[in-house]
């Protein structure tokens, strides 16, 4: 039999062993590569970039890009490397960590979803363009998920009994959708990656449970990410249900707003967030005049007619119309508001709206775009905002063209059909719970948790028997995070003018030993005993070995944002010493072989400030 022969020695013993050619390949494949676990810079796939990409606006994007984490390959997709990889499977290793310690169990869920799934839940006219279709050979509609709310609960049709709840599933997994406008580098893109966990429970109270349980679960993954990740009411938008909360990282580059109160700690994002009760006027404060029409020839919006008439825009009143499904509805709003179209969809019990065309302005108004008011106007629902009902003496439009009505006071002039909060927070609003002043920030959502109820469960028939036999909807809960986000988040949270600052539980190594003299043999001695010192430490090392300049090599470890940095440098030359520091301190130590592993796990375990 065709062998090999191999000899090992070391100081206490000497030998040699036959083994057959075929052991040999098995022993080659299996054990060298366990082996071989440093990390060489000279022959690892990082190149890292001295300029920011000219298409890159987020601090995240730029420092992905040029740390080496990710390459843009189209719009709204990217490759991870080798670095970005690894940092990606230490966000996915912190989230698995807290679901597992949670209950929920892990699954995997295809990526290929029959649309007709889809069309039982009423979501696949709602997401439209979004969700990316394509016909496979057999002529069968099939979406790439953006979610798997449909999927996991069609699996849950097998569920029979109460007794197998409650019940929580996650996965993590790739999801596709066709953004409008991918931005931000991978904050916002067309193909990511999504842990999402879905529960299940008999009734209101074991959701509640679920629930709680989850909340807490992102609370902790968010604190050992190390982001600052703020709790917010929000709106649930076409997910369906009743509760839902958002955790937001705030980010100067953040694509979201939320308000925050320093006061009571309400925090809530832009969708979701309540507008305080308007003050009343007080008594005899303006005598209401006679309503009367005034020619405003080419001034069709706020601004113009403001300039015209010489008030300000809190006394205009607009009136937007707008197509909810098959009817129309009139939405009122002081001049100086915005209407909230998320809190209009759930006064409307819908979950899509969209302002009416010219057209249809025309027809139901009488007029063009810019001249539609609430006195007269006929056919449509009237929702008025609660800052209109206090509103005296107003401004409105007249339906009819280039003409605006002043005077105009609601209750006298017109009586909408329902008065509710419409409107957009807006800078100077106070808390509708304190009453103290609201803070904005800008944004990364990183998380969402939402109370779905029986929305999906009650249209694909995921009915089980309760105590008393009855059948009844499980009722469902879905909690999703962003594994993209997270290293994006933590790059926007943790960063200085150099580079990256790593959390040390996403770092995709903890260590970075730049050798600066790579050519030296002293110098890589020191560098590889303190790498399998480290390593058998149970920390994961990357050794700098490139024939590079030291300069370029420093600048590099920076930018690459390693935790713990060891150079072996002139101080080895001089008296055997590395020196150490902890990315994002100036302080630099000069120490010894043997206090190496003692030195960097202390130095990991230094906070550093935010």
């Amino acid at each position: 039999m065709p062998s090999a022969e191999f000899g090992i020695g070391n100081s206490e013993w000497k030998g040699s062993f036959r083994i057959p050619n075929s052991a040999f390949r098995i022993w080659h494949e299996l054990w060298l590569p366990v082996a071989e676990m440093t990390v060489r810079w000279s022959r690892y796939f990082l190149p890292t970039l001295r300029e920011d990409p000219k298409d890159a606006e987020a601090v995240s994007h730029k420092l992905m890009m040029r740390a080496g984490l990710i390459r843009r390959l189209g719009s709204g997709a990217y490759s991870y490397l080798p670095f970005g990889k690894r940092a990606l499977e230490r966000a996915a290793a912190v989230v698995r960590r807290e679901m597992d310690a949670a209950g929920a169990h892990e699954l995997l869920l295809p990526a290929l979803q029959p649309t007709e799934l889809w069309k039982a839940t009423g979501r696949y006219g709602v997401l439209g363009d979004v969700l990316i279709r394509f016909t496979d050979r057999t002529g069968k509609e099939i979406a790439l998920g953006p979610t798997h709310e449909e999927v996991i609960t069609d699996l849950m049709t097998e569920v029979s009994s109460h007794k197998a709840l409650p019940l929580t599933l996650y996965q993590i997994q790739t999801k596709f959708r066709d953004e409008p406008r991918p931005r931000f580098g991978v904050i916002r893109s067309k193909e990511f990656l999504m842990k999402d966990a879905y529960s299940f429970d008999l009734d209101a109270e074991g959701l509640a449970r679920s629930y709680r349980a989850m909340y807490e679960a992102y609370v902790a993954v968010f604190a050992r990410c190390g982001i600052h990740a703020l709790p917010c009411e929000a709106d649930p938008g076409i997910m369906g249900g009743d509760v839902s909360h958002e955790f937001m990282a705030p980010s100067e580059h953040g694509e979201d707003r939320v308000v925050r109160c320093a006061g009571c700690g309400y925090a809530a994002n832009l969708e979701a967030a309540r507008c305080p009760e308007p003050p009343e006027a007080p008594p005899g404060a303006e005598t209401q005049q006679p309503m009367a029409p005034v020619k405003t020839p080419g001034r069709h919006t706020v601004d113009d007619v403001s300039r015209l008439l010489k008030v300000p825009a809190s006394r205009l009143i607009k009136t937007l119309l707008y197509d909810v499904d098959e009817t129309h509805v009139g939405v009122l709003v002081r001049g100086d508001h915005d209407v909230n179209e998320a809190k209009l969809a759930r006064i409307a019990g819908t979950t899509r709206v969209r302002l009416a065309g010219a057209d249809a302005i025309r027809r139901l108004s009488g007029a063009p775009v810019g001249f539609t008011g609430p006195v007269g106007l006929s056919g449509v629902r009237l929702l008025a905002d609660r800052a209109v009902m206090t509103m005296i003496n107003a401004v409105t439009g007249a339906n009819e063209n280039e003409t605006h009505l002043v005077n105009v006071n609601p209750g006298r002039d017109f009586r909408p059909d329902e008065v509710a909060d419409v409107r957009i927070v807006a800078e100077g609003d106070c808390c509708p719970g304190c009453g103290k002043p609201l803070e904005f920030l800008r944004t990364i959502e990183v998380g969402h948790v939402f109370k779905l109820g029986t929305k999906y469960t009650q249209a694909l028939g995921a009915v089980v028997q309760d105590p008393s036999g009855a059948s009844r909807p499980m009722i469902m809960g879905c909690y999703g995070i962003g594994i993209n986000r997270l290293l994006a988040a933590a790059i926007e949270q943790h960063h200085d003018a150099q580079g990256i600052v790593w959390p040390v539980s996403l770092a995709p190594f903890q260590a970075l030993i730049s050798v600066l003299e790579p050519q030296s043999g002293p110098h890589r001695d020191a560098a590889e005993a303190a790498a399998a010192a480290l390593e058998a430490a149970g920390i994961d090392v990357l050794v700098d070995d490139r024939e590079q300049s030291p300069g370029s090599k420093l600048k590099d470890a920076d930018l690459i944002g390693i935790p713990v940095q060891l150079i072996v440098g002139k101080t080895w030359s001089a008296s055997e010493q590395l020196e150490a520091r902890r990315r994002g301190l100036a302080e630099r130590a000069h120490i010894r072989r043997e206090e190496v592993v003692a030195t960097v796990k202390k130095l990991l375990d230094t906070p550093v400030p935010v």
